[in-house]
């Protein structure tokens, strides 16, 4: 492009890897799922509970069965078969390419009772009770089905059984770079990606950004040496941009961040939504599920397990949700995804729901965290930490008014 300069090539690398890195993450877990014999546009179910064995995603929890679809509408609409849940926590996200949630069916909006809904892309017509149409061709359709515990296992899994899809059969084109890619490689599958899942009007002033870089008509071989210098450096920016807090915000209150507004659907904020995806790929919008991360001392705000800490919730300050709350441990990795740890209880999480929960006399509720066994008379409340650095995340499913508009914050992680 005449007039480019070098540092034009610099910043638009680096705004087209924060663009792109959602698509690049969906297309690499559609890859694994393929790879694993997952066919498109159908569901496929995991029956048992995330554990430190579970790496396909980061930040699993360990509360729900997950059923995930990767959904391919470009060659028509596909047909999805919701089961009644009851009182059981159930959702079904419909995420767009670009990783925003565009719909959640389930308890919250559409209740428990179930039904049938037809998924149409962005150019189909489309008649009919319960349409819902997704802004991209390519749709990641991820439910949680709630599991009570050991005992409740096998009617999950008979909610499980009753969610379904039925549409044409497709073979989804690869193969796809992956993140770490190298540029060219990269911003080729980027481009890609792109073509089939074209951004929304309202992502111009972004792309103009990006347009250095010839992305409709990617071609690497036209770039000079200096410029691919350049197109290097604003790539490795864009990874390090990527890397920062994704599902808590920045700012800590009482030891804890609290996600944007725009977690799940994010609009224009690419920045969260390329961290979201690395840190937090697939998170619910706020008013689904509200993600809490609590504040360490270390780098990366995680925390040392080879020291005891405490959460206290006082009798009249417990978490305010209408379904479950729920305290995930993970181990991090250098390029700031997440994974469960493995431990002496196999205990990930611990919640309100968890089997043996001991209150104080006075109603209140001591958590106690760390590497160390914190005897017998704790056991019931301790969530295995590694010897080693660790992330806290909480997650209120359903969260009330006052734990949404701030009204109520959770108390601080203390040493014990």
């Amino acid at each position: 492009m005449a007039g480019t300069t070098l540092d034009d090539l610099r910043l638009a690398a680096r705004e087209a890897y924060i663009f792109t890195l959602p698509l690049v993450e969906i297309a690499t877990t559609r890859a694994r799922g393929q790879a694993a014999g997952s066919p498109m546009n159908v569901f496929g179910h995991m029956r048992r509970l995330a554990d430190h064995k579970a790496r396909a995603v980061t930040t699993p929890n360990n509360d729900t069965f997950y059923s995930t679809a990767q959904v391919d509408l470009s060659a028509g609409p596909v047909t999805i078969n919701l089961p009644a849940t009851g009182d059981r926590y159930f959702s079904l996200a419909l995420m767009d390419a670009y990783t925003n949630n565009f719909a959640i069916l389930g308890t919250r909006t559409t209740g428990p009772d179930g039904g049938t809904f037809t998924l149409v892309g962005p150019r189909d017509a489309a008649d009919g009770p319960n349409v819902v149409r997704s802004p991209t061709d390519h749709v990641w359709a991820l439910a949680r089905i709630l599991v009570d515990g050991p005992h409740d296992v096998d009617a999950a899994k008979a909610v499980q059984h009753g969610l379904s899809m039925q549409g044409p059969a497709v073979d989804f084109p690869g193969p796809f770079a992956h993140r770490g890619a190298p540029w060219p490689e990269y911003f080729e599958t980027a481009a890609r990606l792109m073509k089939l899942n074209p951004p929304q009007i309202s992502d111009r002033a972004m792309l103009a950004k990006m347009a250095p870089l010839g992305l409709d008509a990617f071609n690497p071989a036209r770039f000079t040496a200096e410029q691919a210098e350049a197109i290097e450096a604003g790539l490795a920016e864009g990874r390090k941009a990527s890397r920062r807090s994704g599902l808590g915000g920045d700012q800590f209150i009482d030891g804890w961040s609290y996600p944007s507004a725009r977690l799940g659907d994010f609009g224009q904020d690419y920045a969260l939504r390329a961290s979201v995806a690395l840190s937090g790929l697939a998170a619910l919008p706020p008013v689904e599920a509200l993600y809490m991360r609590a504040q360490g001392h270390l780098p990366r705000a995680l925390l040392d397990g080879t020291r005891a800490w405490r959460l206290h919730f006082p009798a009249d300050r417990m978490l305010p949700v209408n379904s479950f709350w729920s305290l995930s441990l993970y181990e991090a990795t250098e390029d700031g995804q997440y994974f469960f740890t493995e431990n002496p209880l196999n205990r990930f999480a611990i919640g309100d729901r968890t089997e043996g929960l001991q209150h104080n006399a006075d109603g209140s509720l001591d958590i106690w965290i760390g590497h160390a066994d914190p005897g017998e008379e704790r056991r019931a409340n301790w969530l295995p930490a590694p010897a080693g650095p660790f992330a806290l995340f909480m997650r209120a499913y359903l969260p009330k008014p006052e734990l949404l508009d701030g009204a109520y914050r959770l108390p601080p992680i203390t040493e014990a």
